[in-house]
């Protein structure tokens, strides 16, 4: 068993990194990994479902990614908004920081506001002149590795198609690979997670027990946490349905309803009490993410399927290919 950072390393060509997604949804590639036979198997997503049993109930996350990110027309200068603490109140990432000072008021062409303060993390907490008008303004917030600009697919590739509550600064990318009629095939349920900036922050600390995670919003709905909660299997889509479904399990010993914010940290070691297996893109070298799927199949097992996914030329991140953890 390790904490250290470096250990969840691995070395990933540029060119493996996915810039777009592929022509349709569901012709991404999807590696399927056995933890009892510690086999691994390659296959196309559009075969899900014979990997999806009558006791297996999946459960995804259906927030929707926001324009968050606000580029100023007038100077160098743009926002990530984060957080909506109030009508006109968000708080938000800057860049200058500089140019961001606390007191200061600004003005662009689309947007006009006040700083209200400068937090500890370096954040701001501006208040604009008017409440944001995402039909007007912003842009998504594409992944910083794509290092590109953000191009008209976007808008509808980087957002799930059963997307429907507001608030998340990126996508919850394992649900990206699902079309309407594949998902109608299989039995289902959403909750919500609201994905903000922490899962793309690196692991700074040598120790990963010394990394805190930044804290994200939830909600599961009634019918939802009763399905859940009785269902034979949970397969859980992407990482962030398992930090929902882990953080519930911890605090109540059982799946309930309810609204409520998590800041947990899932690393080996972890025992999980509700996820039997996990869809779950491949994710960057040393983050939490993929400390996550450790956890879950063994860092040995994982880096392992990730060495074999890199030899295959498997795409990688969030616009690339996924792997199944049963």
């Amino acid at each position: 068993m390790s904490f250290i950072t470096s250990d969840y390393d691995y070395a990933l060509p540029a060119e493996l990194i996915a810039l777009h997604p592929p022509p349709a949804r569901d012709q991404s590639r999807m590696m399927v990994l056995d933890r009892q036979k510690q086999s691994i198997t390659h296959h196309w997503f559009r075969d899900i479902p014979e990997f999806v049993s009558p006791e297996d109930l999946l459960v995804l996350n259906n927030t929707k990614v926001i324009p968050a990110r606000i580029r100023f027309h007038k100077r160098k200068a743009e926002l990530l908004l984060l957080e909506q603490l109030d009508a006109k109140t968000w708080r938000c990432l800057v860049r200058p920081g500089h140019w961001f000072r606390d007191g200061r008021q600004f003005s662009d062409e689309l947007v006009s506001g006040t700083v209200l303060r400068v937090e500890a993390s370096g954040e701001r907490v501006i208040e604009f002149e008017t409440p944001i008008d995402f039909s007007r303004v912003g842009e998504m917030p594409l992944p910083p590795y794509l290092h590109r600009k953000v191009e008209p697919e976007d808008a509808e590739r980087y957002q799930t198609v059963f997307a429907a509550k507001p608030g998340a600064v990126a996508a919850p990318t394992a649900g990206l690979h699902f079309t309407a009629e594949l998902l109608a095939a299989l039995p289902h349920v959403f909750i919500t997670l609201r994905v903000g900036i922490g899962t793309f922050l690196p692991v700074k600390t040598e120790d990963i027990r010394e990394h805190h995670m930044h804290q994200e919003w939830f909600e599961i709905e009634t019918e939802a946490a009763e399905r859940i909660a009785t269902a034979k299997r949970v397969l859980a889509v992407g990482t962030t349905t398992v930090r929902t479904l882990e953080s519930v399990m911890l605090r109540n010993q059982r799946i309930v309803p309810g609204l409520g914010a998590t800041d947990i940290f899932i690393y080996p070691r972890f025992e999980f009490r509700r996820v039997d297996s996990l869809l779950t893109n491949f994710h960057l070298p040393k983050s939490t993410l993929l400390m996550l799927v450790a956890a879950f199949a063994g860092r040995e097992f994982i880096l392992e399927a990730y060495r074999e996914a890199v030899a295959d030329k498997y795409r990688f991140f969030s616009y690339g290919d996924c792997m199944l953890i049963r």
